[in-house]
């Protein structure tokens, strides 16, 4: 990751990736290392499953935590009051309505990184995010998805 990147994220999500960091380097580093050396226990290593299994969890866990290191040297947490209420930014909480009524959608645009669509935090690299992003209250979007094209307007804007 190149270091004139620059990732924004949201105060939470600046935290969650953190507290990540933290327990991979403190909780599941400690327990790998522990099943390492006890699955030296068992005999010849090279033909341990045991410790070739405790390696691989090994090496995923470093890479794990190289990823969230270097993520973290280039982020930074969005300041709430640089948050946009007058139009559509990153940290904007969205409330969208369907054309027809029927369907109310609450989202919040954040970066990619911390993207959840199972929590409604949208990607402002997503078709979604790129369809709300920088429109204003009552505006029409048109979201290209799998099913077809969606329409919604924006209702409200909050942080």
């Amino acid at each position: 990751m190149s270091e004139d990147v620059e990732i924004v994220l949201t105060t939470s999500g600046y935290e969650k990736l953190k507290q990540r960091l933290d327990m991979l380097r403190n909780v599941q580093r400690p327990l790998v290392a522990e099943r390492l050396r006890e699955s030296k226990q068992f005999g010849d290593i090279t033909e341990n499953a045991e410790y070739e299994d405790a390696k691989q969890e090994q090496a995923l866990v470093e890479s794990q935590i190289l990823e969230l290191e270097q993520i973290l040297l280039v982020a930074h947490p969005l300041d709430p009051s640089s948050i946009p209420v007058d139009h559509v930014g990153l940290g904007s909480k969205v409330t969208l309505v369907s054309e027809d009524g029927s369907d109310e959608w609450e989202l919040t645009l954040v970066s990619s990184i911390e993207a959840d669509p199972n929590q409604d935090m949208i990607s402002d690299e997503s078709p979604a995010g790129e369809a709300v992003l920088d429109k204003k209250v009552n505006d029409i979007v048109e979201i290209h998805a799998p099913d077809g094209i969606l329409r919604y307007s924006i209702k409200s804007i909050g942080k």
